[in-house]
């Protein structure tokens, strides 16, 4: 099974996203906004791994989130992977109470060491991808327009749970299953 981590973007969160994804693709003519009820954050992505691995990952999740409250995040800033200048995933960074998401991150990466599964060490950036984009080099109208949307206010998105997703391919593209949902408490 192909496992990843994340938190899932609510219905009422994802107006403001369409709204940014819809505004880059005016800016960007090739750029390929992710479908709208696949918007997630991503804490850990494990990739492909036996499925008797699915409940030890379960209990993970739960340790990782003991005597974390529910909490809320803010998209505020666009940024790109590699970085915004040559960037072939465009996101939506995210502001407000990051320390708890750290504070997930961290606990899931123990977890996962711990199952002797291979961690990503780049530094943690919490983000939603919001599209992919090819051979964007950016004009000086476009930088400016990227500002004008940052200066956006996006509503806040409440986080109260944490969830186990299988990633399956289906004709090129991805279907994310919703394996286990485990509650902040």
């Amino acid at each position: 099974m192909r496992f990843f981590i994340a938190l899932e973007i609510p219905d009422t969160s994802k107006d403001d996203l369409f709204r940014a994804q819809k505004r880059l693709g005016e800016l960007f003519p090739d750029f390929k906004p992710s479908r709208i009820d696949k918007l997630h954050l991503t804490i850990a992505f494990l990739g492909e791994e036996p499925e008797e691995l699915k409940e030890p990952l379960i209990e993970v999740l739960h340790k990782s989130v003991d005597g974390v409250a529910p909490f809320t995040v803010t998209p505020a800033y666009i940024d790109g992977f590699p970085h915004l200048h040559n960037a072939h995933i465009l996101w939506i960074g995210v502001k407000g109470d990051i320390d708890k998401l750290f504070i997930i991150r961290h606990r899931v990466k123990d977890g996962l060491q711990a199952l002797k599964l291979n961690v990503d060490e780049r530094r943690f950036v919490p983000h939603i991808a919001l599209g992919k984009i090819s051979e964007l080099e950016l004009s000086p109208y476009q930088e400016q327009e990227l500002e004008k949307l940052e200066m956006e206010t996006f509503d806040p998105i409440r986080v109260d749970s944490i969830k186990l997703f299988e990633s399956v391919p289906d004709r090129g593209l991805h279907n994310h299953n919703t394996l286990a949902e485990i509650k902040l408490n």
